[in-house]
């Protein structure tokens, strides 16, 4: 038992009233400013505002909403988040949403089962989101996902998932980045390229598959079959590791950095080196590519640029502004470091 413990003093909470006196105004006033209703002066409104900050006024966001008719929340269905593309683009979704006011409702799955998808988006609407977010690193089944007329919708990625013809889309230009990749090794002189896959599943991994092989088709490149893997550095050692028992590629595409980090690994298990024998192009350009012993030559996906210019068109849609129309893809960066080089003599004829 503690002894002579002084009891902990208890905060006082701050009215609204307490900011009216502070700010020289009714609470009337007070409460506009708190609701964003117009009407307000602005050197009013930033005295109000002064207020609320000084005393650290928190609006109850239940009472808010009774007012206002408004949440100010919004749902985001969540895919992959343990990768890094979907792990950048919460945090810049969370960034944006608090920014303008908004709380976010998340639900996390790694599922592609379209039924459990939907019963996440319901979820959210139950609780009376005025937005919902779906991120799309996987193809769902059909049918289309449904969301109510009167709640927005934004999809992250290259494909709608719903049946609506006003769902806002906004990702990165993906398959532009596998034609990039592709074509960069090419200039350099290797006669072909091969592809280390991501799963098939997910939307990007074929967006990127596409990419490399429209690029080669264009060239009138041979076309390998792709060895595909998980997104791990293990099944990308493990894929490099494969397609060495049939072959000794002068040029390979990796589909994200960590399988690139793995199959370097792989390369160099066998006795072989980067650029020197095999040049590898990844995809992402995550933190740890730049400081590799041989730095990673890598696309690099603006992640948290599309996520916040998709937040900002929702929360304009939410305010009542028209949705965009199109699809809007962010391009990707070309980000040249040290692991591609032009074909040794003897690599150029093995490429196979």
């Amino acid at each position: 038992m503690l002894r002579n413990a002084s009891p902990r003093p208890v905060r006082r909470t701050v009215s609204m009233t307490d900011v009216a006196a502070l700010a020289q105004v009714s609470q009337k006033t007070v409460s506009r400013v708190v609701n964003g209703e117009p009407y307000v002066r602005e050197e009013v409104r930033q005295r109000v505002q002064d207020a609320i900050k000084e005393l650290d006024f928190r609006p109850n966001a239940a009472a808010r909403s009774l007012v206002t008719r408004r949440t100010r929340r919004i749902g985001v269905v969540a895919l992959g988040t343990t990768f890094h593309g979907p792990m950048s683009a919460l945090a810049a979704l969370e960034s944006v949403a608090r920014a303008d006011g908004y709380s976010l409702s998340v639900h996390r799955t790694e599922s592609t089962d379209r039924d459990e998808i939907q019963s996440a988006v319901d979820t959210l609407l139950n609780e009376g989101v005025e937005g919902v977010v779906l991120s799309e690193p996987k193809q769902l089944e059909a049918p289309p996902l449904q969301v109510r007329a009167d709640v927005a919708v934004l999809t992250l990625g290259a494909l709608g998932l719903t049946a609506r013809e006003d769902e806002l889309v906004v990702g990165t230009d993906e398959e532009s980045g596998g034609r990039l990749a592709t074509e960069h090794l090419l200039a350099l002189g290797h006669r072909t390229v091969h592809h280390l896959a991501g799963p098939q599943a997910w939307v990007s991994s074929r967006l990127r598959q596409q990419g490399w092989t429209s690029a080669l088709r264009e060239h009138g490149a041979e076309i390998p079959e792709a060895v595909t893997g998980d997104w791990t550095p293990r099944s990308g050692f493990e894929a490099m590791t494969q397609l060495l028992t049939t072959t000794t590629p002068t040029a390979v595409f990796v589909a994200n950095d960590q399988m690139a980090i793995g199959a370097m690994s792989a390369i160099a298990r066998q006795g072989l080196t980067v650029p020197g024998d095999i040049s590898i192009v990844g995809f992402d350009d995550i933190d740890v590519t730049e400081f590799l012993p041989t730095p990673l030559t890598t696309l690099r996906q603006e992640f948290t640029h599309a996520a916040h210019r998709g937040m900002n068109a929702l929360i304009r849609t939410i305010d009542g502004d028209a949705p965009q129309d199109v699809p809007d893809l962010v391009p990707l960066s070309f980000v040249n470091r040290s692991t591609t080089a032009s074909p040794t003599p003897a690599g150029t004829t093995d490429n196979r």
